[in-house]
């Protein structure tokens, strides 16, 4: 016969509890709801037919953004499992909601689990960002903050041409707008990249983002898409999806371009680094160069023409003191040495104006090949300078843009000014102050 503790007894259930049971979501009422010292919280779930107490522990209920009281109707997720000491089960709560978000969190959370199953939130599926975009779309509502915080970042940071395609971010009919901008943009207006996004707001104000068909257009879109929804501490399902997900609007248009004054400091960079690789070039040819003349120096046809002229003077020499050698002979010696005098001399001429000319040949092109490429990356620098001074504001104004201004602020909407005003308009040779009478 085996007898068991009563811990024992305890410890096998809690076992069998929470290993057969995995973590559920729970409605109730809250009751008898305690907040202790230690920062636990306390309470029952109850119906009509039931109760289950629970427990919220302090590390997690930190995140709460509201404080239970009894009789609310809540939503909670967690674990069962059981206190062997009381011999008694409970919920260990994880996360709770009032009854009305939880639902709605609910249905998230079993998209979110069916499209991770589907493989839309695997990272090999992600696109990477251009570095350099030339065109942006953006998605959003035209008239909303998200929009003028984009616009600026992106005046700010980079030139680039941004489209906006205007959506409806929030209710049942914004999802279908949204997915027309991205078609719109990988179609019609093709772009480098898609910002979609709006500002913050409450949980039912971004609900549409958290579509399935709009999850589905982001994962099909050949253009990589950055996801800017609501604050940093927000996220949605078009997040997930998304090829990039940026915390606010803001974030959005910094991620998308890169920094000019950085780009101008990188591209300095670049220029230095290779005046200094060229002029490195040039001192080492120019090295060579000289050890190439002082090893020819030794060969110099001048030297070796010399060289043959004193041996032959010294052979002329040996001749004349050799008495059996009669004048004949010697006037032939002479005539040879003579020949072999000028052979030797129009020899040695060829070759050292041969080795000038192969010389000077070889000079022409060492200084031509480093002109050619110092030039070719001089053109390049001021192709660059030309782009970023094309988009200077002084070229805009030269080009017929005005400035329009009032109370010293840049004018960029009809609805910032009222029949009467006095504004001030720059044009590239002055200003113009004027009254505006009506408006349409």
């Amino acid at each position: 016969m085996i007898v068991f503790s009563v811990y024992e007894v305890n410890h096998h259930l809690r076992q069998v509890l929470e290993s057969s049971i995995e973590p559920l979501y729970v409605r109730g009422e809250v009751s008898n709801f305690t907040h202790h010292s230690s920062g636990h919280m306390y309470f029952n779930l109850k119906d009509e037919s039931a109760t289950l107490r629970c427990t919220f522990f302090r590390n997690v209920n930190q995140r709460l953004d509201f404080r239970p009281q009894d009789g609310q109707s809540v939503i909670c997720f967690g674990s069962i499992t059981l206190f062997e000491k009381g011999g008694s089960y409970n919920l260990n709560v994880t996360t709770m909601l009032p009854a009305g978000e939880g639902e709605i969190q609910a249905r998230i959370e079993a998209l979110k689990k069916k499209l991770k199953t589907e493989g839309l939130f695997e990272q090999a599926h992600k696109k990477a960002l251009p570095p350099y975009p030339e065109k942006i779309g953006i998605i959003t509502s035209p008239t909303g903050a998200a929009l003028q915080d984009i616009q600026s970042v992106l005046s700010r940071r980079y030139p680039v041409q941004a489209y906006v395609f205007p959506a409806l971010v929030q209710g049942k009919d914004a999802p279908p707008t949204l997915i027309r901008g991205i078609e719109y943009f990988n179609e019609s207006m093709q772009v480098d990249l898609i910002i979609l996004t709006r500002g913050g707001g409450s949980q039912e104000d971004l609900f549409c983002f958290n579509d399935e068909a709009l999850a589905h257009a982001i994962f099909a879109s050949k253009t990589p898409i950055i996801s800017a929804v609501g604050h940093e501490i927000d996220f949605s399902i078009s997040d997930f999806v998304a090829d990039f997900r940026a915390p606010t609007p803001s974030a959005a248009a910094e991620i998308a371009v890169p920094n000019k004054d950085d780009l101008k400091i990188h591209l300095n960079g670049i220029k230095q680094r290779l005046q200094l690789t060229l002029q490195g070039e040039i001192n080492v040819n120019k090295r060579r160069l000289s050890e190439n003349a002082s090893a020819l120096s030794h060969y110099h046809p001048q030297r070796l023409w010399q060289e043959y002229q004193q041996r032959l003077d010294f052979a002329i020499l040996s001749l004349k003191n050799l008495r059996h050698i009669g004048r004949d002979s010697q006037i032939a010696l002479e005539r040879i040495s003579s020949r072999l005098q000028s052979a030797y001399e129009f020899r040695l001429r060829r070759s050292l104006d041969q080795s000038k000319q192969n010389l000077a040949t070889l000079e022409y092109k060492l200084k031509n090949s480093a002109e050619l490429l110092i030039n070719s990356k001089f053109q390049e620098f001021s192709a660059q300078e030309g782009i970023f001074t094309q988009l200077a504001p002084e070229k805009m104004l030269k080009k017929g843009w005005i400035l329009a201004q009032k109370d010293g602020k840049s004018i960029r909407s009809i609805d910032e000014v009222n029949a009467g005003d006095i504004l001030e308009l720059l044009l590239v040779d002055g200003k113009i102050n004027a009254e505006v009478r009506d408006k349409k």
